[in-house]
């Protein structure tokens, strides 16, 4: 068993970093500051970041098929050319909703983006419940909603035979999993699969291993904790030197690596200094398991 290796790759104090995702032609990490509104991407060879401004709060990114990327960003999904910083909106929801933001998204097996809502934060992690709703954008631009009454909408990920979709609404405190078809990108059928305990904090965003396993990062716990869904049972906790860990995902070669993001909106100055690597990107290296490539957005 080779041991566990965490080290803080890119130290920048992003507000609320999130929706790591690897881009394996480029060999660079893709995510967002939510708060800080921007794009970003990283080069580990180079170690250079670039960047692009948003006038609005980004949720999630995904990769996508034709080039660029899309993103959720304030309540519009929209495609965002990388080269040029244009941004071009793909379809609008929540606009009853005026307080409401896209927070977490990942794109399915088929192609689709998934991605869900919550109210604005009065402050972190304080939000006015039950504001966000869970869509999908279809390919032809299309959006259905799957369900609403969220409180703060949050990791997805599917299971290997793409029959499953698990997904988070951090403030319940579970994982969840719900039926999914992927040929028509409906669900149903929605359980609990796990709570966490007291001291595990809140449930955050998540990644699947190429073992079926769940990678669900913890917010104010400080770690990323492996699930198994067919036991619901926890099966391995990996503590970071940060309490505010946000998000997952496997990437680098053979996506042996786990990058995982993480926020300092919110701590005090005392915090700030004991944790002086807070909004910081972490690398765990030595897990022992692989993840998978991303899916790519068909529209």
């Amino acid at each position: 068993m080779t041991s566990i290796k965490i080290e803080c790759v890119v130290n920048e104090r992003y507000r609320i970093g999130e929706s790591p995702v690897w881009e394996e032609k480029e060999g660079t990490l893709l995510y967002v500051d939510i708060t800080g509104q921007k794009v970003c991407r990283w080069n580990p060879k180079t170690n250079e970041i670039q960047s692009v401004s948003l006038d609005d709060p980004v949720g999630s990114v995904g990769l996508r098929k034709s080039g660029g990327y899309v993103v959720a960003t304030g309540t519009t999904f929209s495609a965002l050319n990388w080269e040029d910083k244009k941004l071009t909106p793909l379809a609008r929801v929540d606009e009853d909703k005026p307080n409401n933001r896209f927070n977490d998204g990942k794109v399915d097996p088929q192609g689709r983006f998934l991605a869900g809502t919550m109210s604005q934060e009065i402050r972190p992690a304080v939000v006015e419940r039950n504001q966000g709703s869970l869509y999908t954008l279809y390919p032809d631009r299309s959006v259905v909603k799957h369900f609403d009454m969220v409180d703060i909408s949050n990791g997805i990920d599917w299971s290997l035979d793409h029959k499953t979709l698990y997904y988070i609404d951090s403030l319940s405190y579970h994982v969840d999993a719900l039926d999914y078809d992927v040929k028509t990108g409906k669900s149903s059928n929605r359980r609990h699969l796990y709570k966490l305990e007291s001291d595990e904090g809140i449930p955050d965003g998540m990644c699947i291993d190429a073992e079926g396993k769940l990678w669900v990062a913890c917010y104010s716990g400080g770690r990323v904790i492996r699930i198994d869904p067919e036991t619901g049972k926890r099966i391995q906790t990996v503590k970071l030197p940060i309490d505010k860990t946000t998000s997952c995902c496997f990437g680098g070669e053979n996506y042996s690596e786990m990058y995982v993001t993480s926020a300092c909106d919110g701590m005090d100055d005392d915090l700030r200094k004991r944790q002086p690597t807070s909004g910081g990107i972490f690398k765990i290296t030595g897990l022992g398991v692989r993840g998978l490539p991303p899916n790519q957005f068909a529209g």
